[in-house]
């Protein structure tokens, strides 16, 4: 469960498939009517803006049975003009991706938002960004064109592998920076481990802001005073209140 407050940023998350069908469910209510639920490679996409209140959860149903649920939670930060925009809330559902295939079929590319060789995805954006879920077979190799005013990183879901032309190594859990150019490579090493079968990345990049940033908690502002000012807010409950679903209230999941 994630209670947020005054958050002004993008926040994205989505439920990953994981090699062969691992099955995951969330709910998500915010102060400002957004919300619904996600399951195996949907998109959740929040726009803070000027603040509201979120919360996030597994269903009652999902606590009471049991189960595995695997996902990834990126925040986004705004650019100053945005940063007190209405909220909004995106629902992407996983067929709505834009799916890629590598010419020998050993890699499938889902772009999730932004564009990559031409191909659009979903997700809106508030500055140019890229995000694209890729899963490598083992010994498949991808080198994708990304634009050279963007910065890029990959982050292993699932599986080892290695980026760059000089194949530095990369496993689960790890995240690489890449310099300066206009292609990133991805190359899912030959024997993966038995539980996960195949490389499982998520490839971000977009423009930097190259605005002055302040954070404290799940706050996000350019000045020192503009973060007083959201505590403030937060404090005074204009944010909102979260109404009650599935269990869960402000305050967490009920009993």
């Amino acid at each position: 469960m994630v209670l947020g407050s005054k958050k002004f940023n993008a926040q994205l998350k989505w439920v990953v498939r994981r090699p062969r069908r691992i099955d995951g469910v969330f709910d998500h209510q915010d102060s400002h009517g957004g919300g619904g639920t996600i399951t195996n490679g949907d998109t959740q996409w929040m726009t803070a803006g000027s603040g509201l209140l979120h919360i996030e959860a597994p269903p009652e149903s999902l606590v009471m049975s049991g189960g595995l649920f695997h996902g990834l939670q990126l925040w986004v930060n705004l650019p100053a003009k945005d940063k007190m925009m209405a909220p909004r809330y995106q629902d992407i559902r996983s067929g709505s991706v834009q799916l890629l295939t590598s010419p020998d079929g050993g890699a499938l590319l889902r772009v999730i938002a932004g564009e990559l060789d031409g191909h659009e995805g979903p997700g809106i954006t508030h500055t140019p960004i890229t995000m694209v879920h890729a899963t490598l077979a083992p010994g498949a190799e991808i080198t994708l064109p990304w634009r050279e005013e963007f910065n890029g990183l990959a982050y292993v879901m699932a599986g080892r592998g290695s980026v760059g032309a000089e194949r530095r190594p990369i496993r689960l859990g790890q995240t690489a920076v890449f310099g300066a150019g206009s292609s990133l490579t991805v190359r899912a090493d030959e024997k993966q481990d038995s539980h996960t079968p195949d490389l499982e990345v998520v490839l971000l990049g977009g423009r930097p802001i190259r605005e002055p940033m302040v954070h404290y908690g799940p706050f996000v502002m350019n000045t020192r005073d503009e973060l007083q000012q959201a505590f403030e807010d937060f404090q005074k409950g204009r944010l909102g209140s979260v109404p009650a679903v599935h269990g869960m209230s402000a305050a967490g999941p009920q009993d």
